[in-house]
């Protein structure tokens, strides 16, 4: 049995990945032997049956003692990624990569530490992006970048000292190949668990809310930021007027404080029909979509991520409202300006239209105000099409997105980077020094004088 290391959150940290690991483990439990790497207090989190779980700083003397065959990182833009930076360049691995989008976190990591690492992060940039002027990396350093953060999205060093990439869409994974044309990169749909809601689930839900029985209610998962196209949406409703028969929306998702999101519904009038759940528990979750009509699931700016929030809206049969983005074009949808089909070619592949049928309706962000009041007007009056395109998510989910179909994907990616040589796709001259082989030597030291060891851990792959 291959002995994995996993790096990885887990719950209770608040996040999406977090909770994917937590589902995904178990189903990989059973043909390999995995040791879990987190950061947190190992008494605190959620360690999934049949798995062990340590402290990443136990990592390097563990492996000195038995070295892994693999070792996995599940690497995405956020600040419970921070720790395994320290191992990713010492002990190339293969790479889940959730985020098309990595500088977020780097630009915070390196340039908002006690003593700004400026020089590292002016280095880390060029490397990533030779062709960017010199002068970006002055605006990151001053805090000036904002959403231009976007077009200078830090993979390169990633994606050239990785021994495989695994991503979770066909254009992510095009967009590294154009990065590194070398790069062995894996493409495997992300997958759910089935929806498993309890069976009072909408009446309690509804009731906890005082939401009427009988209004439609438009939810939106995750946390209620204006990534997520909250305003444009209470926009849209407002548009519909007051009255007993509009619609709700239920944000279930903690707020964030930059976003006084509040303020804009009761300017808007529509403060009675906003409800925001807070933090809703993983076993909840079920629970909220079964107890609504429509699902929103828009986003921009994107970091090209596959939206696991969306996916459980499939699974639940629920229609879903998406920004139209360039790794989602393989998802038939609806075009609410003339409701004609977005993406028919990725439908007619199908043998069974139902499976493939669309399964909501995709906002163009040039005529986004336009359209999402479209949208909402026709799903807030239309149930029978409402029913249509719920019963075409859930066929979808089954088709593509299911968990075992995920697990599966990832045992082929395993097997694929146990064959792979150890990156030489980069001279070591060119990675940014603090990145080098010859930057890490005093991890080895301390490794050497816990373990009593003189001989050099691991050879460097550059």
């Amino acid at each position: 049995m291959l002995r994995l290391a996993w790096f990885s959150p887990l719950p209770p940290t608040k996040s999406g990945i977090a909770r994917y690991n937590r589902e995904l483990l178990p189903e990989l439990a059973s043909a390999y032997q995995i040791d879990v790497y987190v950061e947190e207090d190992i008494d605190r989190i959620e360690i999934p049956e049949g798995l062990r779980a340590y402290n990443a700083f136990d990592f390097a003397w563990r492996h000195h003692q038995h070295t892994y065959d693999l070792i996995v990182y599940q690497l995405g833009n956020a600040q419970c990624h921070d720790y395994m930076w320290a191992y990713l360049f010492r002990y190339p691995g293969l790479v889940a990569l959730h985020d098309g989008q990595l500088h977020h976190a780097r630009g915070r990591m390196l340039l908002q530490q006690w003593r700004p690492r400026v020089d590292d992060y002016r280095q880390e940039l060029w490397f990533n992006h030779p062709d960017a002027r010199k002068d970006v990396a002055e605006l990151g350093v001053n805090g000036l970048l904002g959403s231009l953060t976007y077009l200078w999205p830090m993979l390169r060093s990633v994606v050239v000292t990785g021994r495989r990439i695994l991503v979770h869409n066909a254009w992510l994974a095009d967009e590294l190949r154009a990065v590194d044309a070398n790069a062995p990169v894996a493409v495997v749909d992300m997958g759910v668990p089935p929806s498993r809601p309890k069976p009072d689930a909408r009446v309690r839900i509804r009731q906890r809310h005082r939401i009427p029985h009988e209004a439609v209610v438009f939810t939106a998962l995750g946390r209620v930021t204006p990534e997520k196209r909250i305003r444009e949406a209470m926009r849209a409703l407002a548009s519909l007027g007051d009255s007993a028969s509009s619609p709700y929306l239920l944000l279930a998702g903690e707020p964030v404080d930059y976003y006084d999101m509040a303020s804009e519904a009761q300017s808007l009038g529509i403060a009675a029909r906003v409800i925001v759940a807070g933090y809703v528990d993983d076993d909840e979750v079920d629970d909220y979509l079964e107890a609504s009509d429509v699902c929103l699931c828009m986003r921009w700016p994107t970091a090209r991520e596959t939206s696991a929030a969306w996916l459980r809206c499939l699974a639940a049969a629920r229609p879903t409202i998406s920004t139209d983005l360039a790794h989602t074009v393989d998802i038939p949808t609806l075009d609410p300006r003339n409701w004609s089909l977005l993406n028919a070619g990725a439908s007619a592949q199908s043998s069974d239209a139902g499976v493939m049928g669309p399964v909501g309706a995709s906002i163009d962000i040039l005529d986004e105000d336009h359209s999402l009041k479209l949208a909402v007007r026709r799903f807030a009056t239309d149930r029978k099409l409402r029913d249509a395109l719920g019963a075409s998510a859930k066929g979808l989910w089954h088709r593509r997105f299911s968990l075992s179909a995920m697990a599966d994907g990832y045992a082929a990616a395993i097997a694929e980077a146990m064959v792979t040589p150890a990156p030489a796709r980069v001279d070591e001259a060119e990675l940014p020094g603090h990145l080098r082989a010859s930057g890490l030597e005093q991890a080895d030291e301390i490794v050497r004088n816990i373990t009593g060891s003189n001989k050099p851990l691991v050879n460097f792959p550059w």
